[in-house]
């Protein structure tokens, strides 16, 4: 597995019931950070990491991220003819040239494994990215799965991208096991998901990053269905791990779980002021809030 991944999976089916009544009509995927849905961070990650093909596994009712990666003639042509021509390119490298998009229907919601099952005919047998839309990893240098792709060059492994959570939390992850962890990357030899925090073999959790092996799709073709019939993504790499070395690895940078309410405020607030035009304003809009609400800095 010693090549550069060139392809990467983006698992878009779910209904984002968390954010109802917005995901009614908008897919969780499409809710903006400042000017740019989720899911252009994720896809801008992975075409800096090397990918030229990204696979988008959706459900037959969601056309929003499907039209959002397609050309949009009619807009195109109202913006070149009013000389908007900043705004022009803006949508026209929505998707950079060499880069395709292919998406792939997943007919029932059977779960993370599933998805990714679905997109073996695209991927082939060549080792492949998993980026959950979900996770937005900010970091002023290298991207998150940029620095998962270097690992994986280096060492032919599979590499889970991983963070540090309080013990109290591991029931909301899968959780590793690993060996001659330096602090920024270890052996795999155990994943367990979602353990209850008396349970949970270290508090190393799993995040929307992987880089795997092409041999995790007949692995998970040969997982059981667990609860409520869904196929799990960590059930195939608990079985990759006995035939093949998995890494953990703890990424340079800030993950934001956009699927939680507080964590997209998060990620507003900090690619507002870490933006090259807004950050100034957006500093003294927060702050005036601040003092309008009373809020006492600790410092």
């Amino acid at each position: 597995m010693n090549h550069r991944i060139r392809k990467a999976v983006f698992p878009v089916a779910g209904l984002g019931t968390r954010f109802l009544p917005a995901t009614k009509t908008v897919p969780k995927e499409m809710l903006p950070i400042i000017d740019r849905p989720l899911i252009q961070y994720a896809v801008d990650e992975a075409i800096e990491a090397g990918c030229d093909t990204l696979v988008f596994v959706t459900n037959r009712y969601k056309h929003a991220v499907a039209d959002y990666f397609d050309k949009a003639y009619e807009l195109e042509q109202k913006l070149e003819q009013a000389g908007k021509l900043e705004q022009l390119e803006l949508i026209r490298n929505v998707l950079p040239k060499g880069v395709r998009a292919v998406f792939v229907t997943q007919a029932e919601a059977l779960g993370l494994g599933h998805a990714v099952l679905c997109a073996k005919p695209v991927i082939g047998d060549e080792p492949f990215a998993v980026l959950l839309p979900d996770d937005v990893i900010w970091n002023r240098g290298p991207g998150a799965l940029s620095q998962m792709a270097d690992v994986a060059e280096r060492s032919g492994a599979s590499v889970l991208a991983t963070q540090s959570v309080s013990r109290e939390k591991t029931s909301s992850y899968g959780i590793v096991a690993v060996e001659s962890f330096d602090e920024r990357q270890g052996r795999v030899t155990s994943i367990v998901e979602k353990p209850a925090p008396e349970e949970a073999p270290s508090t190393l959790a799993v995040v929307g990053r992987y880089v795997l092996s092409p041999r995790i799709f007949p692995l998970l073709e040969a997982t059981r269905p667990g609860a409520g019939g869904e196929i799990q993504l960590t059930d195939a790499i608990s079985a990759l791990l006995t035939e093949q070395e998995v890494l953990a690895y703890r990424f340079r940078g800030t993950r934001f779980d956009c699927g939680t309410h507080l964590g997209l405020i998060e990620a507003t607030i900090r690619y507002a002021l870490d933006h090259e035009k807004l950050s100034e304003a957006a500093s003294r809009l927060m702050q005036n809030a601040l003092d309008e609400l009373g809020v006492v800095d600790a410092d």
